[in-house]
């Protein structure tokens, strides 16, 4: 987690610009106007309660990660102070009172002080895209994976197999097994796991929907469908 900035102040109508790329780039939902009636002061808090989630497991971290991007980036939610952070990991099925501890602990501002100087190291003189790293945990002391284009899936995946990952499973999921997997996603991440055209995967969801199976969520840049009920 090596966060976006301490600060945005001043910057906020440069970050709606961002977004907008993103949104174009990726696909996927986001509504700007974050930045426009409730900016965040800046990421690190953020970032260090993604590291006193990840605490409690990496199940944990990954259900409080998702919902801290889908809150900042989808809902315009202010997440940049402890008690929005702990109703947050509540929601995220964590165990508030432990991870309220450790967030205002010193271990995790050292480990988020770590992760910041990882990627500064990385980053180097010249700026670059985000770097994503595998460590493989079964060969103590190897090199780790680096990953510098976060929309190569493929090289993300080629990334986790060399650090040692194993694939779940060879095939694609249907639409229903992504849901039972991963829970609310966006078009862009169905298709991505399905591999359905785009045409076929959304008269799949809309017909869902029609029967009560699936329900929408319209942000402004996209759609979050999950099961209903």
């Amino acid at each position: 987690m090596a966060g976006l900035s301490r600060s945005f102040e001043g910057g906020e109508l440069a970050q709606v610009a961002l977004w907008i790329d993103a949104a174009a780039a990726s696909g996927m939902p986001f509504d700007p106007g974050i930045w426009l009636q409730n900016p965040p002061r800046g990421t690190y808090s953020a970032c260090m309660a993604v590291k006193a989630a990840a605490e409690q497991g990496p199940e944990a971290e990954g259900r409080f990660l998702r919902l801290l991007r889908e809150g900042i980036m989808c809902h315009r939610r202010s997440l940049d102070h402890v008690e929005a952070l702990r109703e947050l990991a509540g929601e995220a099925g964590l165990d508030v009172p432990r991870f309220g501890i450790d967030l205002e602990s010193t271990a995790i501002v050292e480990a988020f002080g770590a992760d910041l100087d990882a990627a500064q190291r990385a980053a180097g003189p010249e700026p670059r895209r985000p770097i994503a790293r595998f460590r493989p945990l079964d060969r103590p002391g190897a090199e780790l994976v680096e990953v510098e284009d976060v929309a190569d899936h493929a090289a993300w995946r080629a990334a986790a197999l060399a650090a040692g990952a194993k694939p779940v499973r060879s095939d694609r999921p249907t639409v229903p097994e992504a849901f039972e997997r991963f829970g609310r996603l966006a078009e862009a991440e169905l298709a991505a796991l399905t591999g359905l055209p785009e045409p076929v995967l959304l008269a799949e969801l809309w017909a869902g929907a029609r029967e009560w199976r699936y329900r929408p969520e319209r942000v402004l840049t996209g759609t979050l469908w999950e099961p209903a009920g």
